[in-house]
């Protein structure tokens, strides 16, 4: 009787040991807005600190010659690590282009990716609401 009462008492001592260290919790990730990104899990590759730019360090990508829409730069402006264009098709329809910061200047001939646009965007940056902006990643000037 008293082994058996020993060896359960050593179980119970070794299991209540093992229990001591309970794993880390982590706190649950929002759900993402409309017209947001998910977020990336906290601590796993790509996750941005609360507040933090998820775009921080993000390049512009050069688009291959014929893989997009041809327009010429009406305006530009620099904010918040983004360049915003305002270009113009042959036919004089305008459209606003917001992509990772890069030099581009009035007059410049641009290829972009078709994409849908946002309606209403607001960029905080430049106190600006868009009436619509597509968010590109790069465009190709033609020279």
């Amino acid at each position: 009787m008293k082994k058996t009462a020993l060896v359960v008492l050593s179980i119970a001592a070794l299991a209540l040991a093992g229990c001591k260290d309970k794993p880390k919790t982590e706190a649950p990730v929002a759900a993402p807005q409309q017209g947001q990104m998910p977020a990336a899990a906290p601590g796993a590759p790509g996750a941005v600190a609360p507040g933090g730019d998820p775009h921080a360090g993000m390049k512009a990508q050069e688009i291959p010659a014929g893989a997009g829409k041809k327009a010429t730069v009406t305006q530009t402006m620099n904010s918040g690590g983004y360049t915003y264009v305002e270009a113009a098709d042959e036919k004089g329809a305008k459209v606003w282009l917001a992509l990772p910061e890069i030099k581009i200047a009035k007059g410049d001939k641009i290829e972009y990716p078709e994409t849908p646009p946002l309606a209403n965007f607001q960029s905080k940056t430049l106190n600006k609401t868009f009436e619509k902006i597509s968010f590109i990643p790069g465009v190709r000037i033609v020279k």
